[in-house]
């Protein structure tokens, strides 16, 4: 008796956490319109009833799918990155920027993550709450990082002048379009993009244009 108590309370309080995984999962699958909840509990094991217990509709499964699921990999992203992270310790913006695209590639890599960005594109006009928790939880918080650490770089001369912002939108929208042609294209392109060498690839050419050459140390004049 003492052993099954402990295992059904790990059990109850790990209810949500799967409810939120098979939501994931019935999103990638079927869209956002076509998910039912219906299929989302059976999914997850539990009945309709139980699901209702944490999550009244569709928007809060998904609003909890993107802060539990979503929103965390992008921030192992930045870290990875070690965007977050003032001072010398966080290297020059040319070793940044590959880590960071690296990190991306690899969180993108994984289907159901890049299937509901494809879902939040197609389906954002008509749940407009999808893009506003798309943007707050994800789009925003990576933006406004990189951003930052662009700026950073611009004051300490290793960057060209311009919008970080835009510079930032430059660093990651290749990445983010090879995702969807895979995510569009999948089973019709028998030669679809590698995210990973698209990553690497890109953060060669763009910082080709981006990162300000250094500068010479000044030549001594000779001694008259």
């Amino acid at each position: 008796m003492n052993e099954a108590g402990p295992r059904w309370r790990r059990r109850k309080e790990a209810r949500p956490a799967e409810m939120i995984e098979a939501a994931l999962d019935v999103f990638a699958e079927h869209g956002f319109a076509a998910a039912k909840l219906d299929d989302i509990a059976r999914r997850a094991g539990v009945a309709k009833g139980s699901l209702y217990l944490y999550f009244d509709t569709k928007e809060a499964l998904f609003r909890a799918v993107v802060e539990q699921i979503i929103a965390p990999a992008v921030s192992r992203v930045l870290a990875m990155a070690q965007i977050p992270e003032e001072g010398p310790q966080n290297g020059p913006f040319a070793e940044v920027a590959p880590r960071l695209l690296a990190g991306a590639a690899l969180a993108l890599s994984q289907d159901r993550v890049a299937a509901v960005a494809r879902m939040v594109i197609g389906e954002a006009r008509t749940f407009p709450d999808l893009a506003r928790v798309w943007h707050d939880q994800v789009v925003g918080p990576l933006l406004s990082a990189v951003a930052a650490r662009i700026a950073r770089a611009q004051a300490a001369g290793e960057v060209r002048p311009g919008s970080p912002r835009t510079h930032a939108f430059s660093l990651v929208g290749p990445l983010l379009m090879a995702t969807l042609y895979r995510q569009v294209f999948a089973g019709v392109d028998a030669d679809p993009p590698d995210l990973a060498q698209v990553a690497a690839q890109h953060a060669q050419s763009l910082l080709q244009g981006l990162i300000l050459p250094a500068t010479p140390p000044a030549k001594e004049l000779p001694d008259d």
